[in-house]
């Protein structure tokens, strides 16, 4: 038993030497496998110049992409060429937004330079704070500083400018300019402008200073002409 012991065994062990070279073999193949693979990628990495074809070729790809995007888009509902479609009101909206935001901002510059003359004395003629104000000029002076299109000097121009929006007594807003004919000559010969709550400031005439009045007292209710609305 012992003499059949050796061949046998050694007959066993060559099928087991001959599998190891040939998984060996497949490892190796593999591995060129990959590392060519590597290679080629690298390669690609590095940004090999493409030829004059493949550049021709990508440009066409693209440009029928865009095409096909376009039939696409023009076709949705909401979406048409040069048009905001569905989002006109939209922009709208926020466009008189914005204009209600300036005007607001305007407003409240007319109403700082108007109160900070406040207690200086009227001065015929006078349209900056250095030589004084008559009623106009005070006008003038404070809507001018925030306007592209200027108001015209005198109280009876402003009146009739056209440009400027007609309001109601029950309907004045800050900032409405309200005019009065104290000498009762035809037209305007006075201009304050309104501060809310039935009051205006003015430069009233020679000897007084420029100050807050009351609209609804009788003396200028009786003289009242109307009202301009410039913001």
């Amino acid at each position: 038993m012992a003499i059949l012991a050796g061949p046998l065994a050694l007959a066993e062990a060559q099928p087991v030497s001959l599998s190891g070279s040939t998984i060996s073999a497949e490892v190796q193949q593999r591995k060129a496998n990959r590392d060519r693979l590597f290679a080629q990628a690298k390669k690609r990495k590095t940004g090999v110049p493409a030829t004059p074809g493949q550049l021709s070729r990508e440009r066409e790809r693209k440009l029928a992409q865009r095409l096909s995007n376009r039939k696409m888009l023009a076709m949705h509902p909401r979406w048409e060429p040069g048009v905001l479609g569905g989002s006109e009101k939209m922009l709208n909206r926020v466009r008189e937004k914005r204009r209600v935001r300036e005007s607001q901002t305007k407003l409240r510059t007319v109403l700082q330079r108007l109160k900070s003359q406040l207690g200086k004395p009227y001065q015929w003629g006078g349209a900056s704070p250095h030589e004084g104000f008559d009623c106009s000029g005070l006008v003038f002076y404070a809507f001018n500083h925030v306007l592209e299109q200027k108001l015209p000097r005198t109280a009876n121009s402003m009146f009739q400018d056209n440009r400027l929006k007609r309001v109601q007594q029950q309907h004045l807003k800050k900032g409405d300019l309200i005019f009065f004919n104290i000498n009762q000559r035809p037209g305007a010969d006075h201009v304050g402008v309104y501060l809310g709550e039935g009051q205006f400031i003015e430069a009233p005439r020679t000897g007084l200073t420029i100050r807050i009045s009351q609209l609804t007292s009788d003396f200028w209710q009786q003289r009242y002409l109307g009202a301009r609305r410039v913001l």
